[in-house]
């Protein structure tokens, strides 16, 4: 057991998606597609829980959040959620509510590189989970929906008020949340919400190929890229610049800055170990 974590054993069975490790990469799998792999209470609480232990699981390098058949995610499930949303005093309305926008803090915060994979729709709550992630490997067959104002809510959902116009600027973001309207993947391109767009049937071979590329690399170097990604979107220019500058000075003294040095000289790839 690691010295920097508590007693309790990490989870093993999670109910409410699947989850595995294969080596370096573990997959969540949203596994209800008979209803386009609706979110629910208990998987909410599943995720944000999942999220908070990965960076324990010390072999984990990258994390893929997937769904199952002909669609990525169709949001919260109508029955299971909002029909009980209706029936919920102001109190359990907000901790519902923070338990969504925990999930999509914990994606940002959490120091494994974040890939989802998404064909078909990814519309409400699922559109902006996969707005937190840090890649978006897209089928062609793929569609987002921020759908919120279509059901009488604020399209400013889970965060998705500040991290959309970070992604596609003001202008497309307001489009997106107001209007709620549906994008196909090539729209999404275009608006730089995609990371990488490929054929469906390509869609499996790209995100293995970017998992292992993440898993194989320098994890420090991309743990910390992404918390300053995160941390400086709303800092002032002096700060960013006096984090960035603490957090070089540290990251030139691994043993992976030290590696890229050696590899150069003897004109061999690196071997990266991040540490």
């Amino acid at each position: 057991m690691s010295r920097f974590r508590a007693s309790a054993p990490l989870t093993t069975d999670w109910e409410h998606f699947d989850f595995a490790v294969d080596g370096p990469v573990a997959t969540v799998t949203l596994n209800r597609p008979e209803k386009l792999n609706p979110l629910t209470f208990e998987s909410y609480s599943d995720l944000r829980d999942l999220l908070t232990e990965l960076p324990h699981h010390e072999g984990v390098k990258a994390l893929v959040i997937r769904g199952e058949g002909r669609g990525f995610c169709g949001g919260g499930d109508v029955n299971e959620i909002i029909g009980e949303l209706l029936k919920m005093r102001a109190a359990d309305l907000m901790r519902f509510t923070k338990m969504t926008g925990d999930v999509i803090r914990a994606m940002r915060e959490c120091p494994v590189p974040i890939i989802v994979k998404i064909q078909g729709i990814a519309a409400g709550a699922g559109a902006v989970i996969a707005l937190a992630a840090d890649f978006r490997v897209v089928g062609a067959s793929g569609r987002f929906a921020f759908l919120f104002t279509k059901v009488g809510l604020s399209g400013g959902d889970m965060g998705a008020a500040y991290l959309l116009p970070r992604v596609v600027g003001l202008g497309r973001a307001t489009q997106l949340l107001m209007l709620g309207d549906t994008i196909d993947a090539t729209t999404a391109d275009r608006y730089g919400l995609v990371s990488q767009l490929v054929a469906d049937d390509e869609l499996d071979d790209a995100v293995a190929a970017l998992a292992a590329r993440l898993a194989g690399g320098p994890t420090l170097a991309y743990a910390q890229t992404k918390s300053l990604l995160t941390r400086e979107l709303d800092m002032p220019l002096s700060a960013a610049m006096e984090l960035d500058a603490m957090t070089q000075a540290l990251l030139m003294t691994t043993d992976d800055h030290a590696e890229f040095h050696a590899a150069f000289n003897a004109k061999r790839k690196p071997d990266w170990k991040g540490r």
